[in-house]
């Protein structure tokens, strides 16, 4: 009887983690394996303890269970307390490069590799190099501007 009952918990164990691996923690993978090899184990154990006919019933049984048990996890809509419903009404940095011109000149305030901080008339903006390593403090002119892209080059 307590046979029973083992197989029955990691099977019903194993369709838990897989379950949470699902809906809880996504792109981890170690959990819903774990979970997966739980309900394997439980499997395995009904097989050799009760024989081939039971062990294809638990195996059906558990197969059966462990999908109706996502199909209702998402169903239920439970997880959805867990889950960021905010939502961006305007673009990112909409605006930005308003204020900026090609051929305007600033400085850099870290180094550009190729991505760093400029200033251009005492703000920052996050900018572009076109390849090579800008040193900070270097002094930098915008050659394009691009949505809102900022691409620079070093004044020699």
């Amino acid at each position: 009887m307590l046979d029973y009952f083992l197989i029955a918990f990691l099977i019903l164990a194993g369709i838990s983690l897989i379950i949470v691996e699902i809906i809880f923690v996504p792109g981890t993978t170690i959990v819903g394996i774990l979970g997966f090899l739980v309900g394997v184990y439980g499997v395995y154990r009904s097989y050799e303890l009760y024989g081939v006919d039971t062990g294809h019933i638990v195996l059906a049984v558990s197969m059966a269970a462990g999908l109706t048990a996502i199909i209702l996890s998402f169903k239920s809509g439970a997880w959805n307390k867990f889950s960021n419903k905010s939502v961006m009404k305007t673009p990112v940095n909409e605006g930005l490069t308003s204020a900026l011109e090609i051929g305007q000149e600033g400085k850099c305030i870290s180094s550009l590799k190729p991505v760093g901080k400029a200033e251009f008339d005492n703000k920052e903006y996050e900018v572009s190099s076109l390849g090579p390593f800008v040193l900070e403090n270097t002094a930098i002119k915008i050659i394009k501007l691009e949505r809102n892209k900022i691409i620079v080059e070093p004044i020699n």
